[in-house]
């Protein structure tokens, strides 16, 4: 007996050891996916612009502006600076904030900045022209929100910051001139107040830090206060969001200046690449170090397409490495790599969303936006479907029409979607839309027995394509190809039919609609001015790109 429990033994042994060797065996090591050794830009594709980033123990979150689409200030999560998840938005509720009728396209919230402090997050921003026009702060315990209703500051300019100190007091870093006199033309700059948290006021001085690198340095603004390695820097934005955009930096022992502009300005700028260079206007950046020790930096760039900028701002990533106390980005390059080494930080990538969203939620996916803040629920998710109600307001107004609408994120990408739509009077409009403000985009839209595609360019209206159609279903298919977008319909999904080829993209760009907002393609409904009980119903809509 003793024996055959012996041989027993010897043999689960040797199995446990067979099992464990073929763990480990090159084939079943080589099945386990490699993760990358680099990474592409931008990390964020389309409209992401003024990013700014922290990190929390090994997790990092970062904000971008978002002007009048509401939700307002996304905010996504990473591990390794590369993948990242939209987790919510710091203006998710109506009652926060109103973005108002009326509210001027790329209007509303500016750039956002986003730091912790004590286990709390702050967001702090403006709000430019809305009916409560100015800076404010709001909090949350995690940055997916629920956030805080907003704390308003009497603080003039735009493109605020937050700095806490080793000694635990809270800075607020301001944009603008406070002299209120200009020796060049643009002249503005940074200055520096601080900020009581407990009474929620600013107090005590202004001071002025920095007009700017040079005697010519215009738009100064988007500052960011860091103290390193026992020196305070201070890195601003300069020379406008355009072309001739930059990052420099500015040096002082003590928090109150002075501030010295360091001699290699600008640390970071494609201005002087010319107008060929692939991505163009980089500049308003923010510093994160890792729990590493290594230092990398998010700011906004352009791309060109043919002479155009298709999807506005986007957000990039560079290494930085401190050569004494001047920041080096991209050493030995000088400018954004389109491919280059990835961070030295586990690889974790994120479950994409779905291409297709079949509206089976009870609420909207966060991909989803609207515009302006929606003070009523004119949209409803039953039965696995989307409803828009036809309301009055047009995509041709400072409204907040009847319009759910998500990012284009590519430069070739393909949108479509199922609708249900029964108009009974000649104003009843349903469809897809290619947005980017109230002067410039496509409809792409179902009316009275009929399919059309309108393009509006600086507010004037053509029609592209008209046919005759009556069938209350359909599927409409938007596809993009650099400047160039292709519309199908049809009955079924194999089986789709052009209405109009080969339409410039360039009305949604930089360049012909003008502003600091980006593209987006989505559901529309309207009933043109007129009143209705009418609603066009949404089977899913689906979205992809490379």
């Amino acid at each position: 007996m003793a024996t055959l429990t012996a041989r027993f033994i010897k043999l689960y042994l040797m199995s446990c050891l067979f099992i464990a060797a073929q763990a480990l065996s090159p084939s079943s090591l080589a099945s386990e996916p490699k993760p990358p050794s680099t990474f592409k830009n931008p990390i964020l594709s389309g409209y992401y612009p003024d990013p700014s980033i922290v990190r929390v123990g090994e997790d990092y979150y970062m904000v971008n502006s978002s002007f009048e689409w509401f939700p307002g200030m996304p905010i996504h999560h990473s591990k390794d600076l590369v993948n990242w998840t939209l987790i919510g938005y710091g203006l998710h509720r109506p009652e926060q904030l109103n973005l108002q009728h009326g509210l001027g396209d790329y209007m509303g919230i500016f750039a956002v900045t986003i730091r912790h402090h004590q286990g709390l997050f702050y967001l702090i921003t403006t709000c430019v022209a809305c009916e409560q026009n100015g800076n404010f702060y709001i909090t949350a315990k995690n940055p997916a929100g629920p956030w805080s209703d907003p704390i308003w500051l009497d603080a003039p300019g735009i493109d605020p910051s937050l700095m806490w100190d080793e000694d635990g007091k809270a800075y607020y870093v301001g944009h603008g001139n406070l002299s209120g006199q200009q020796a060049w033309k643009d002249q503005q700059g940074v200055w520096l107040q601080q900020l009581d948290l407990q009474k929620q006021k600013l107090f005590g001085r202004r001071s002025q830090l920095t007009f700017g690198h040079a005697n010519n340095a215009v738009w100064t603004e988007g500052p960011h206060l860091y103290k390193i390695n026992g020196n305070y820097l201070l890195m601003v934005a300069e020379g406008g969001t355009g072309f001739n955009h930059s990052v420099t930096v500015h040096h002082s022992k003590d928090i109150w200046g002075p501030y010295i502009s360091d001699s290699i300005n600008p640390v970071l700028s494609h201005r002087h690449l010319g107008k060929e260079f692939p991505v163009h206007s980089v500049g308003h950046a923010d510093l994160v170090q890792t729990q590493n020790g290594d230092w990398w930096s998010v700011m906004l760039g352009k791309r060109w397409v043919d002479g155009h900028t298709l999807l506005a701002r986007e957000t990039f990533l560079s290494p930085v490495v401190f050569e004494g106390k001047t920041p080096v980005f991209n050493p030995g390059i000088g400018h954004l790599s389109a491919e280059q080494q990835r961070p030295d930080l586990p690889w974790t990538p994120f479950e994409k969303s779905p291409a297709r969203d079949n509206f089976s939620n009870e609420q909207l996916a966060l991909e989803w936006n609207f515009l302006r803040t929606p003070h009523k629920k004119w949209y409803a998710l039953n039965n696995e479907k989307l409803s828009l109600q036809l309301r009055k307001e047009t995509l041709s107004e400072l409204s907040n029409p009847s319009l759910v609408a998500r990012r284009i994120e590519h430069h070739n990408f393909t949108a479509s979607m199922s609708m249900s739509f029964s108009p009974v009077s000649e104003n009843e409009i349903a469809g897809m839309t290619l947005y980017r403000n109230s002067t410039c985009h496509y409809q792409f839209i179902k009316g009275l027995n009929k399919l059309e595609i309108i393009k509006t360019e600086k507010g004037q209206q053509s029609k592209i394509a008209s046919m005759a159609y009556n069938k209350n279903k359909l599927i409409l298919k938007a596809v993009g190809s650099g400047r160039n977008v292709q519309f199908y319909y049809g009955e079924t999904e194999d089986k789709l039919n052009t209405l109009a080829s080969a339409q410039d993209l360039a009305v949604l760009s930089d360049e012909v609609a003008e502003g600091f907002n980006g593209p987006y393609v989505g559901m529309y409904a309207s009933a043109m001015g007129k009143p209705s009980s009418s609603s066009a119903s949404f089977d899913w809509f689906e979205y992809s790109g490379e």
